[in-house]
């Protein structure tokens, strides 16, 4: 662990210090939990009043505020916290194993150079592998895949074959890449198996959470656009395109044909409809259920899903349904009472 002055943290993120610059910072918290020689952050305007309370050494903020702990302040808190993080702890550290004798690799396979590759990996036939990956026990590549430089497979995980995985993508335990889509013809009550000649590819800075499933196209390939992250448990069908910069939370379902623009958000556990076109910069609120194309830009919320503002309004509004229903019950009678009276 390393420790760092408040002046040093400043220097490193562009930022400035209010109050004392010589404090010492060794790690990183929550503005609930941080105590002495911890930094947090300050994203959300709505948790202002916790610096009044945080026992925090200091605090990342985008202004200044009324705070017991000293003030970074930066144009962006969040990736500013981010990078200090990094500073004081850094990623995850692999082990450099080098290529184990329990790893079975096939001959015309060719291993970049610092790679590593753990117990029980299996390597087939005139598969790539780039310069400094990491692959540990478990994990199966299949005849004909290119994985790129500075990629981490973590345990378990399958790449089909003939896939192809660009540079520093990391991938979970238990993901699976290029299986077969869910795809049949249904003949005389009988359901056929409809083979996917098509590939999956992975663009470069991609993570793939765990237990997360990418399908291979029918005919078309899957693509994971560059930078784009997606959570654990997540489905991506058949011959679907994921472009550049999305996040795509836990549980996230994706029919095949399907088509995301860049920069588009899909809370937890969201389901999206195939053969559909998903605009640029959309965000779709958690649990919701998209039916049809959205354009640019959009936010929503429900299922089916739709603008988002008028969609909270909705469920206000579908919360009070059963008593609304018993007062149109209690209009009805007195206007069937009124009109037996006047007759």
């Amino acid at each position: 662990m390393k420790t760092k002055t408040l002046a040093e943290l400043a220097g490193h993120v562009g930022g400035r210090v209010c109050g004392d610059a010589s404090l010492t910072i060794s790690s990183a918290s929550t503005l609930e939990r941080a105590g002495e020689g911890n930094i947090s952050f300050l994203a959300n305007p709505k948790y202002a009043k916790l610096l009044r309370t945080t026992k925090a050494t200091a605090v990342v903020v985008g202004e200044e505020h009324e705070s017991l702990a000293a003030l970074l302040v930066v144009d962006d808190p969040y990736y500013a916290f981010t990078q200090i993080v990094v500073l004081l702890h850094g990623h995850r550290e692999h082990k450099k194993t080098g290529i184990s004798s329990k790893a079975s690799i096939a001959e015309t396979a060719v291993v970049g150079r610092d790679t590593h590759i753990h117990d029980f990996v299996t390597i087939s036939d005139s598969v790539r592998i780039g310069h400094r990956c990491v692959l540990y026990p478990g994990v199966f590549i299949g005849p004909d895949v290119e994985i790129g430089d500075d990629c981490v497979l973590h345990p378990n995980v399958v790449i089909y074959e003939r896939c192809e995985i660009g540079n520093r993508v990391i991938i979970q335990a238990n993901a699976t890449v290029g299986e077969d889509g869910f795809g049949f013809a249904t003949h005389k009550g009988e359901h056929h198996k409809i083979p996917h000649i098509g590939r999956t590819l992975i663009e470069d800075d991609v993570e793939i959470g765990s237990g997360s499933a990418i399908e291979r196209g029918a005919f078309d390939d899957t693509v994971i656009g560059a930078g784009s992250k997606l959570g654990d448990s997540v489905v991506i069908g058949h011959g679907t395109r994921v472009g550049p910069y999305c996040l795509i939370v836990a549980q996230v379902g994706i029919a095949g044909s399907t088509t995301l623009g860049h920069h588009c958000v899909a809370g937890g556990q969201v389901g999206i409809t195939g053969h559909i076109r998903v605009g640029n910069r959309v965000t779709i609120a958690g649990q919701s259920g998209v039916m049809g194309d959205l354009p640019d830009g959009a936010v929503v919320f429900g299922t089916p899903a739709f603008d988002a503002k008028k969609a909270k309004r909705a469920y206000v509004v579908l919360k009070s349904l059963p008593d609304m229903q018993k007062s149109f019950r209690e209009l009805e009678t007195r206007v069937s009472s009124l009109e037996k009276t006047e007759k």
